[in-house]
């Protein structure tokens, strides 16, 4: 890609208009509302469509024009100057967890449009165009696993194997994604991109116990996700005596600590936790005699990641002999660490310095759509404070002015990406 410093740079006078980007942000809230003030838009449902339906409209208002892939994935553009100048992408995610936040993802669509929208206010013009992209299912709740079509474009799934994922209910997510209307009949994967920005929340505590407005993305987290199966018996809790005992649950409850103790000795930058946790028959006194549970571990240290599956793998094992239990352990989820377009990454430093913003180099714990992008398209991102570092909960909260602030960094890093036309 042409190195940013080569191309014309935006005064440190432009910048977008908060209040719009505060109300659109406000009017996506509407739709899936959450029990608690967030949101519960999850992925392929009619609440996911109707945000869908909105932010094309938005974006038909802006004149751009909307394309559709065979995954849902969303693309609006606004021609540049060049007619065979490939686009800069801009984007994220408008699916939220069943208990998300309004934020998390929504900011980065919003604020790619409202870059958009600020250029139209301003008639400023680039060499390249500008595609504004909603990637479908990056929050894996309801399909597993997360950033699903952005890894089929990106080429790390197949298109038949992620149709074929099916929910809690057993429902398909072809036939969901179509049933909302929103499968596309461009081929999924074959847009060529000049560079890809994602705007997001952090998602953590450092930025805000830093006092830092913006955090430049220079690396994402590896991670792996892992399902694992303990078989044990299940029993009457009353009348079975203490050592003659097959407990499932007691196996789980010594591989989470085992889990926890794993992470803190690959100490810094590791991370691990025990998920999502079943219990089976699930009754009040039954001994359980199945439990199917997840585990996460991530770093942005490709060993520390490889040697903490490892261990866990060997202890477990230990474990479940110890105490004469089955146990299966199945990846489910698997990307390596990340390391983001110095020029991109670059162009988002200068913009945030040009700005006037606090800013701090950071890593970035959570998974994104950004991380299978990078694999196909120079890539970066730019991230903003969150209230306690809390998201993925209903109570998550950013500040009017650091959406703000992430979203003209965005504004300038893109345009200057994309060639400002004198």
């Amino acid at each position: 890609m042409t190195a940013p410093g080569q191309n014309l740079r935006p005064g440190r006078n432009l910048r977008i208009d908060p209040d719009r980007l505060w109300d659109s942000l406000d009017q996506m809230a509407q739709i899936g509302p959450g029990v608690a003030g967030g949101n519960n838009r999850q992925t392929l449902t009619d609440a996911d469509g109707e945000g869908r339906h909105l932010f094309a409209r938005w974006c038909g208002d802006a004149g751009m024009r909307m394309g559709v892939d065979s995954m849902g994935n969303m693309f609006a553009m606004r021609d540049g100057t060049d007619p065979d100048a490939l686009p800069v992408y801009v984007g994220s995610h408008l699916d939220t967890q069943p208990t998300g936040g309004r934020y998390d993802g929504v900011l980065g669509v919003l604020g790619g449009l409202e870059v958009v929208r600020s250029m139209n206010d301003l008639n400023i013009r680039t060499r390249h165009p500008i595609v504004v992209t909603n990637w479908t299912n990056e929050e894996g709740a309801r399909f597993a696993p997360a950033m699903l079509a952005s890894g089929v474009f990106a080429g790390e799934h197949t298109e038949d194997w992620a149709k074929d994922r099916t929910d809690a209910d057993g429902k398909r997510f072809g036939d969901e994604l179509r049933r909302i209307g929103w499968e596309g009949e461009e081929p999924v994967g074959q847009r060529r991109m000049h560079a890809f920005f994602e705007l997001h929340i952090e998602q953590g505590p450092i930025l805000e116990a830093e006092d830092k407005q913006i955090g430049v993305v220079t690396h994402g987290q590896g991670l792996w996700w892992l399902e694992v199966t303990l078989t044990g018996r299940d029993a009457h809790t009353g009348s079975t005596p203490m050592n003659m005992r097959v407990n499932a649950g007691l196996g789980m409850a010594r591989i989470t600590e085992a889990v926890h103790q794993i992470a803190m000795a690959h100490q810094p930058d590791a991370v691990g936790a025990v998920g999502q946790v079943n219990v089976y028959p699930n009754s009040r006194n039954v001994i359980p005699g199945r439990v199917v549970f997840t585990i996460d571990f991530r770093s942005p240290d490709l060993g520390k990641l490889t040697a903490m599956r490892a261990a866990l793998e060997v202890e477990a094992a230990q474990i479940a002999e110890g105490m004469g239990l089955g146990i299966e352990i199945a990846p489910v989820g698997h990307f390596d660490p990340v390391a983001f377009d110095a020029g991109c990454v670059g162009a988002i430093r200068d913009a945030a310095d040009r700005l006037g913003f606090s800013h701090m180099d950071i890593v970035s714990g959570a998974g994104h759509d950004a991380c299978w992008i990078n694999r196909v398209a120079p890539t970066a991102m730019v991230m903003c404070p969150c209230v306690g570092g809390l998201s993925h909960n209903e109570a998550e909260e950013i500040s009017k002015d650091w959406a703000a602030a992430g979203t003209d960094v965005l504004f300038h890093a893109v345009i200057e990406t994309a060639g400002l036309v004198a």
